[in-house]
């Protein structure tokens, strides 16, 4: 991949992510479990980020304020052109995809796990 460092902008992808909160979760994206992939490819001297994210349930109504905030926040990454963001409910999300972060959190705030 061209004079990217892959390990380095998915690291500064997650930070990014992390600033993300779900409304009802008082727990980043991130944290929460919703990233299932990020996935760098460069295509045309471009560098593009794939985000495979899901939500807590299919009928969230937040869903496309959600996908325009992961979009825009991968995108202010400089090395980045272009972001594409695949929401998918395979496998369907569930409180084991929680990071320990996301759960100490959750814990903190009173929700149980």
């Amino acid at each position: 991949m061209g004079n990217y460092n892959k390990e380095e902008i998915t690291q500064r992808v997650i930070g990014q992510l992390k600033h993300i909160f779900d409304p009802e979760i008082p727990v980043n994206i991130y944290d929460l479990g919703l990233i299932y992939k990020i996935d760098l490819e460069e295509k045309d001297k471009i560098l593009i980020c794939n985000v495979d994210m899901t939500l807590t349930s299919p009928g969230c109504p937040v869903a496309d304020s959600l996908v325009n905030d992961v979009t825009y926040a991968v995108k202010v990454i400089e090395e980045i052109g272009e972001v594409y963001v695949n929401l998918t409910f395979d496998p369907p999300w569930d409180k084991t995809k929680v990071t320990d972060d996301g759960k100490d959190i959750m814990l903190a705030n009173g929700f149980l796990i």
